[in-house]
């Protein structure tokens, strides 16, 4: 049985690289510009090292186009808010899991037109559905349109109901 770590990364006890968290986690993913790397579950650890910040991040796929631009906007964003120069590493074991969004995250997804990945259960078990929820309507007579949607990490909808398109965004 694999181990998946099911738990987003806490920030860190000391208050200058929570400083340094708080400053990253307001970078916000350039392909869904209503969440921020940390409702994203992103953005994994910063810690303080002899040649200045390091902060690791997990994209949401290896291949995910958009980490060189996350990777520009962390340290841009540490940069304006006067720390030291930072170094952004891009960690892929263990990999991202729909389990490190948020809960405001998965919100902030409806919110936006984005169906969200439902959480797995404390025991791992994922959820299987009867359909997944239009974030228009409500209603759970939709289907899959294209396994994927505007970006790798969601598949295109349609509800049969309102017979409005939206982006689900995968469970992995």
């Amino acid at each position: 049985m694999v181990t998946v770590e099911r738990v987003a990364r806490p920030r860190p006890d000391d208050a200058v690289e929570r400083q340094i968290w708080d400053v990253a986690a307001t970078v916000v993913d350039p392909e869904v510009p209503v969440l921020t790397i940390e409702d994203l579950g992103v953005l994994r650890s910063v810690r303080l090292a002899d040649d200045g910040i390091v902060v690791q991040i997990t994209p949401t796929y290896s291949g995910c186009p958009a980490v060189d631009a996350i990777r520009d906007d962390i340290v841009s964003a540490l940069s304006a808010a006067g720390h030291p120069p930072a170094r952004v590493e891009v960690v892929l074991a263990p990999a991202w899991t729909t389990d490190w969004m948020s809960e405001s995250g998965r919100d902030k997804l409806e919110r936006y037109g984005i169906a969200p990945p439902a959480p797995r259960r404390a025991d791992g078990v994922i959820r299987l559905g009867l359909g997944v929820r239009c974030p228009n309507c409500g209603s759970l007579h939709t289907r899959e349109a294209s396994r994927f949607g505007s970006t790798s990490c969601k598949a295109l909808y349609v509800c049969q109901r309102c017979q409005e398109p939206f982006d689900y965004f995968k469970e992995h």
